[in-house]
């Protein structure tokens, strides 16, 4: 028996059987278009087409959602309707950026000497008695993110099951969009997890994530940013925090790709051949989110004669239907 009753339960359940064959989580959206049904049902009982009118009315802020929250349902609307009308049934689309985010953070890039100074601070963390393990985990773990280019969402909920210390294979299954993907540390990283992971069998035995927070959890997000921008004000003494860059762990992602598309560039390498396989490693859904790093690249680079640098435009956006 199916979970949706309105005049497009149909359609919404075939979407979600396909988003699955596709290898795209069963969670993904679900809700959300659960709720977006029962709207319908009650609001547009005859309605069989997905209407402007419809989209606009149930994406509506809502009191106390947050900025996120609509973005959430704004990207399973904007899914749905882009779903029929690939399959032929008149619908409208939400236009993509419709309901803005509340964010304009600018990426900081490390440069090496900055980055070094970092991670000297972060090493010289020391216990406390609330954070007994912090000089311990925050080491590996910020590495982690920085050498593998994870998010930081992924690093934190990384579960210790999921890393083979033979191979220095890391499963990474708390991404976004909940699509699995495997990521290759580099030998001094493996040798790092190596020996952090004899002391994690000893101060957290029965800790089921790699970087363990309090009650058997995972760390914060909020904390590790915290941390690393105390870390960051360390390994700046005598700056006022006023005149600091603001930084986010997030930052250590966008130094990984950066020094990736770097290091092909001075390779000669063609960034357009080379970009899908930055893609697959990173865990983007589209081409677009890969080359978005492109624009943090030094002005020097992007005026380099030798790269045809407007071709990048034509991956913006990439053609996935289904969104993420």
């Amino acid at each position: 028996m199916s979970d949706f009753v309105s005049n497009f339960a149909k359609e919404i359940e075939e979407m979600l059987s396909l988003r699955i064959s596709m290898g795209r989580s069963p969670k993904t959206h679900r809700d959300n278009l659960m709720n977006f049904d029962c709207f319908c049902y009650i609001n547009f009982p005859t309605s069989t087409e997905l209407s402007r009118e419809i989209v606009l009315e149930w994406i509506e802020k809502r009191p106390n959602e947050n900025a996120k929250g609509q973005q959430t349902r704004a990207s399973a609307i904007r899914c749905f309707g882009s779903y029929l009308d690939a399959t032929g049934i008149p619908a409208y689309i939400l236009p993509d950026k419709f309901v803005g985010g509340n964010s304009n953070f600018t990426p900081y890039l490390f440069n090496d000497e900055e980055l070094s100074s970092l991670f000297k601070a972060i090493d010289d963390l020391r216990p406390t008695s609330r954070y007994p393990f912090q000089h311990l985990i925050l080491p590996v773990l910020f590495r982690m993110i920085y050498t593998c280019g994870l998010r930081p969402r992924e690093g934190r909920e990384l579960l210790h099951k999921n890393i083979d210390f033979e191979t220095g294979e890391i499963l990474i299954t708390e991404t976004k969009g909940h699509k699995e993907r495997i990521v290759v540390m580099s030998d001094d990283m493996l040798r790092l997890c190596q020996i952090y992971e004899q002391k994690l069998r000893i101060f957290a035995p029965e800790s089921t994530h790699f970087f363990p927070g309090t009650n058997n959890s995972y760390l914060s997000g909020t904390w590790i940013n915290n941390k690393l921008q105390k870390c960051w004000l360390d390994a700046n003494p005598g700056q006022s925090p006023d005149t600091l860059p603001r930084v986010r762990v997030y930052d250590l992602r966008h130094r990984f790709a950066s020094e990736i598309l770097n290091r092909w560039l001075d390779e000669k390498k063609d960034l357009h051949a080379m970009l899908p396989r930055l893609r697959a490693y990173m865990g983007h859904s589209e081409l677009s989110g890969t080359a978005y790093y492109i624009h943090l690249l030094p002005e020097a680079l992007v005026k380099n004669s030798g790269i045809d640098w407007g071709n990048f435009t034509d991956m913006l956006p990439e053609v996935d239907i289904w969104g993420e």
